[in-house]
């Protein structure tokens, strides 16, 4: 999915040409959470040397970038959990201890931000803030880097400076000269994928970044793993909570992966695409309304004219040498977050189009220094998502989805696409997606948060993760779309965040909170690179 996974309800647009599973690779037997598989065993040797291990902090490594109290280590993991005895990869840890006194303290909480290919290194950061005061004073707050991600054991499909070129121009209804130039390049990236990882690639999948999970909290000496995952993290903790229900205390999935295999990950990204055409028009209807502030237009029709003004200037005269039509659509995507970017890109793009063209260019261009993280991102996504599932092969199948579903969805489709497309050249064998449930009493209540407007992981998404996980407690944003809404904006949410993890409370199946403010439109603009800094979810 689009940096996260996604939802929406699809109607006709259904996937029509999954190919088959190749053989060699994994699927679960019926009913099943592998409960008796080389890789169950494998799981279970490295639990046990993890537990004799334990993990050594000390001072982080100079890359992480992280300011003391903050503590790095590293867990060691099989590369193949069917070969415990086989290549070993070290993931790097991060954490703060518990500010609380000793009766106070709870364990350690680890956080996955998604992605796939999202570092949470920096979550020991969080403790920081005020509104994480009183978890921080109950928890360690334990970070990590999955598989593939940064310092562990990362993968890479193509040189940095590669990916980063620009200015690059995106048509949003491509011809077919464009297309063939895209599925080329895809087909390139699939190979450079394979040809630069060699054998370790098919071992960067979900189910091993769930068993990871096991491996770390056995590590850091918990009997029970307290798990907080946002976004594409929320499907990792459904994975684990399927293979280790009796391992979890606590686990709050923030801004919900649909679990259902048949969305694993072809549909999902189909639906995301619908999602955020939604989400695109809440922006514009928002700049809309504040017409006096950004002068952009009236009605979000007049507001859309204005982007594609920009859009088309930009693809004629890339702004500031570096921002074509490609690098403005990945600027303005995140207005389909997060709220917090909506008045500065409003304001940017006002100004641009009154010739002042530096914001627009600050907010859009890409970032030389950001290249090399850039790049392991987006590969860790490709191999996690691609390894994951089956995807088609026919191109006629992608042409044929993506051309219908642009014709009511056009802001993000194509785009979403060309990132997936290298999916349909894989050359590494495909799972079958682990069919996510529990029994009942098999798990303890799990915190369920969604937003109903969002668009990376949209709300249907929270339901159907809800009636696979028995138990479970689904708290609602009304009326809201942001991406990720733990100890956020929202009070209602975050009372209820806080009195799970404290004090192990679930507000019963449901619950609903009204949503948070709308950004104030004359708000202090934030410099992008402070914006940037902070942990979001990914996915």
């Amino acid at each position: 999915m689009r940096a996260a996974v996604l939802y929406g309800t699809l109607g006709s647009l259904v996937l029509t040409a999954v190919v088959a599973t190749p053989a060699g690779s994994l699927a679960p037997p019926p009913g099943g959470a592998l409960a008796d598989t080389a890789e169950a065993r494998g799981t279970a040797v490295a639990v046990q040397r993890a537990t004799a291990a334990g993990v050594r902090f000390g001072r982080c490594h100079r890359t992480e970038d992280l300011p003391s109290p903050v503590q790095c280590g590293t867990v060691s993991v099989p590369l193949d959990y069917a070969q415990p005895d086989g290549r070993k990869i070290s993931l790097t840890v991060s954490r703060t201890r518990a500010a609380g006194t000793r009766a106070e303290r709870q364990g350690a909480l680890l956080f996955n931000p998604g992605g796939p290919g999202a570092s949470g290194m920096a979550f020991p950061l969080y403790a920081a803030l005020p509104e994480w005061k009183s978890v921080a004073r109950a928890y360690d707050l334990v970070g990590y880097a999955p598989r593939g991600v940064g310092r562990s054991a990362a993968v890479s499909c193509q040189d940095s400076a590669e990916q980063a070129k620009a200015p690059t121009n995106l048509p949003v209804h491509p011809s077919e000269e464009y297309k063939q130039i895209r599925r080329a390049k895809a087909e390139a990236y699939a190979r450079g994928c394979s040809s630069r990882m060699s054998t370790t690639l098919r071992h960067y999948t979900s189910l091993n970044n769930a068993r990871d999970l096991e491996v770390i909290r056995a590590a850091l000496g918990e009997q029970k793993l307290t798990f907080y995952g946002a976004s594409y993290g929320t499907y990792m903790g459904s994975l684990y909570a399927t293979l280790f229900p009796g391992k979890v205390r606590r686990m709050v999935l923030d801004s919900a992966v649909d679990p259902d295999p048949k969305q694993i990950w072809y549909q999902a990204n189909l639906d995301q695409s619908l999602a955020f055409e939604s989400r695109w028009a809440d922006w514009r209807r928002w700049v809309a309304k504040h017409d006096s502030v950004f002068h952009l237009g009236r009605t979000q029709q007049a507001v859309l004219a204005s982007y594609e003004k920009a859009r088309a200037k930009v693809e004629r005269e890339p702004a500031g040498g570096v921002v074509g039509s490609e690098q403005l659509q990945a600027a303005f995507l995140k207005v389909g977050y997060y709220d917090a970017y909506w008045p500065r890109r409003a304001q940017a793009l006002s100004q641009y189009l009154q010739g002042k063209p530096k914001q627009l260019v600050d907010q859009a261009r890409p970032r030389p220094e950001d290249a090399v993280e850039d790049e392991n991102g987006l590969a860790v996504y490709t191999t996690v998502e691609c390894n994951d599932a089956p995807w088609p092969t026919s191109w006629a199948t992608w042409d044929r989805d993506n051309t219908l579903l642009a014709r009511s969805a056009p802001f993000e489709t194509w785009d979403n696409a060309w990132m997936n497309l290298p999916c349909a050249y894989w050359q590494e064998p495909r799972q079958q997606a682990l069919d996510v449930r529990t029994t009942a009493g098999a798990l303890p209540p799990v915190l369920i948060l969604a937003a109903e407007r969002d668009a990376a992981t949209p709300y249907a998404g929270a339901l159907e993760l809800q009636r696979r996980l028995a138990g479970s407690s689904l708290v609602t944003e009304r009326r809201a779309g942001t991406h990720g809404i733990a100890q956020g904006e929202n009070a209602c949410v975050n009372r209820h965040f806080e009195e799970y993890l404290l004090r192990g409370r679930t507000p019963g199946a449901k619950a609903y909170c009204g949503p948070h403010a709308e950004p104030d439109p004359r708000e202090p603009q934030v410099p992008e690179r402070q914006l940037r800094a902070v942990p979001r979810p990914g996915v």
